[in-house]
């Protein structure tokens, strides 16, 4: 499998200048390109291929008026036409029904003012052992911070300028999956918004909620930039400083989902989740920030790429499965409730709930282990009458119930 390895670098002031006019010239064929693509197109013609824009750029650097898109190297002009080919690839797939996802919309022009970001393929830069200083063609040496080790030879890098000017080397490495030792533990995980994560043990952990806490500096940001005249220097200033908060926002979110996701996939065989219908979520007026400070989908993400990296075992149940409505101990279903409702008792066994701890071990049920199935196949749940004899249950011994 393929992994990407990202590291914060620091050119100088004449580098920068360097890597602002290449990013202006891989700009400028992308978005000169799309535009051929699109007048062809409004010309009852087909897209023109690869090699025919390949063939166009090198005539236009022939040209007195854009001759100046030889002073930068050429590896990553091409390869913008290679993104722009994919791009148009992609739509054409998802217009076909041929891509699964969501519909693809066709390529749009670069603007200058978002990320920007220049590909090179293993000809365009080079590696030096034990050094903080990476080489890239036409722009020289620079520093970089090797917060950890390449597992491999990387085939390609991608230097890359964030909307708060930052700069980062993205290094795409052949990663071969790394077996943990199996310790036969399994957790159903309950995602929530006032505990982020609820696990089948009884464990609760909190989220930093990192977009709550600056909320107040980010409105009080976002009023200074609408009050500044549009392109002026002290709108530019403006908009650094929110966009360096918003990746302080962001940074701070990932750290904790990469920990959190770490731990779990350490410590547990099996891990099971709620597929989750988040984009419907977020529709909801009153819920769709604190939803989308949590950061459910991505955490999701990182769950199944490491489960793969670590020859881990990760399964999704139905979003349908009513897991906050049934009993973990005798299986009743005592019907929807509010989401106010945080503890509740069961009609037919009388033991009380916790909801988001029952709600997780449901969801380990749910995911047909084999220590939650029977001989037939059937879930494992407590008769009546023996639940009924268990009416004060610790939290955290409701998954060794479950697992009898």
């Amino acid at each position: 499998m393929k992994l990407r390895y990202r590291y914060r670098i620091y050119p100088t002031d004449q580098q920068k200048g360097l890597i602002s006019r290449l990013f202006g010239c891989c700009r400028v064929v992308f978005n000169d390109a799309l535009a051929y693509c699109q007048e062809q197109y409004r010309a009852g013609n087909k897209k023109p291929s690869s090699n025919e824009l390949s063939k166009r750029l090198t005539e236009l650097k022939k040209t007195e008026e854009k001759e100046w898109l030889t002073e930068v190297s050429s590896v990553p002009l091409q390869q913008s036409l290679r993104d722009l080919e994919q791009a148009y690839s992609n739509f054409f797939k998802s217009c076909k029904g041929q891509r699964k996802g969501k519909k693809v919309k066709p390529p749009k022009f670069k603007k200058r003012k978002s990320k920007q970001s220049a590909k090179f393929t293993d000809n365009g830069f080079k590696l030096y052992p034990n050094s903080d200083y990476i080489y890239i063609a036409k722009i020289g040496d620079i520093k970089v911070v090797w917060s950890r080790d390449l597992p491999a030879t990387p085939s390609g890098l991608t230097l890359i300028k964030d909307s708060a000017d930052r700069y980062f080397v993205s290094f795409v490495v052949e990663f071969n999956p790394q077996q943990l030792a199996k310790n036969g533990r399994s957790v159903g995980i309950d995602l929530g918004i006032t505990d982020f994560a609820t696990l089948s043990n009884g464990e609760k952990i909190k989220s930093p909620k990192p977009l709550k806490k600056q909320l107040k500096r980010l409105r009080r940001l976002q009023q200074n930039l609408s009050r500044k005249q549009k392109g002026s220097r002290r709108r530019e200033v403006a908009r650094k400083k929110l966009a360096k908060l918003h990746a302080k926002i962001s940074d701070t979110r990932n750290d904790f989902l990469h920990k959190l996701s770490t731990k779990i996939i350490s410590e547990n065989q099996t891990i099971v989740l709620e597929d989750l219908n988040v984009s419907g979520m977020v529709k909801n007026r009153k819920l769709s920030r604190a939803i989308s400070d949590l950061g459910w989908q991505y955490f999701r993400t990182m769950l199944e790429a490491k489960s793969v990296m670590y020859g881990r075992d990760f399964r999704v149940i139905d979003r349908w499965t009513p897991t906050s409505q049934t009993c973990s101990c005798c299986g009743f279903k005592g019907g929807k409730k509010e989401l106010n409702v945080r503890e509740w008792i069961c009609l037919n066994c009388g033991i009380s709930h916790d909801r988001d701890i029952n709600a997780a071990v449901n969801i380990l049920v749910a995911g047909g282990l084999s220590e939650t199935l029977n001989g037939r196949g059937e879930k494992v749940r407590l008769s009546a009458k023996r639940a009924s004899s268990r009416r004060s249950v610790n939290p955290s011994s409701i998954s060794t119930i479950v697992n009898l």
